[in-house]
């Protein structure tokens, strides 16, 4: 079975960086996009970036505009893994963030069905103080 596992949650205070990790195990997933959301208390889940492939050629990034500039996502296809570096964290970035594996490449139905996403790790929790 396919599992996701996320690491590098804390707690920082506003304008830190911390470094998420997400490694896949029990299937390669070269053909899933890689990706994560997040969830604060009492919001729905949302999308924060993910990177697909695309044109049968290349990875692409896409990036909520929440994020942009400040987050980046990257993968590392031999390690099967994913990783989100978030630069400047605001307070407003505190929620538990999931990895997410999905093989639908269209980001505008992965925002809006949740059901898109095939496969999500458990979460790990991002703190960010003021």
């Amino acid at each position: 079975q396919v599992q996701l596992v996320e690491s590098g949650g804390g707690v920082v205070q506003a304008g830190g960086s911390l470094r998420l990790s997400c490694a896949a195990s029990g299937r390669t997933l070269s053909r899933y996009g890689m990706g994560w959301f997040r969830q604060a208390a009492g919001k729905e889940r949302e999308f924060v970036a993910t990177t697909i492939w695309k044109s049968g050629v290349t990875y692409s990034a896409s990036h909520a505009d929440s994020v942009k500039g400040r987050f980046t996502i990257a993968r590392d296809n031999a390690k099967n893994a994913v990783y989100l570096q978030m630069n400047s964290l605001k307070p407003e970035d505190t929620a538990v963030y999931y990895c997410a594996a999905h093989l639908n490449p269209d980001i505008a139905a992965l925002r809006d069905r949740r059901s898109e996403v095939d496969y999500w790790g458990q979460g790990t929790q991002v703190t960010v103080s003021s």
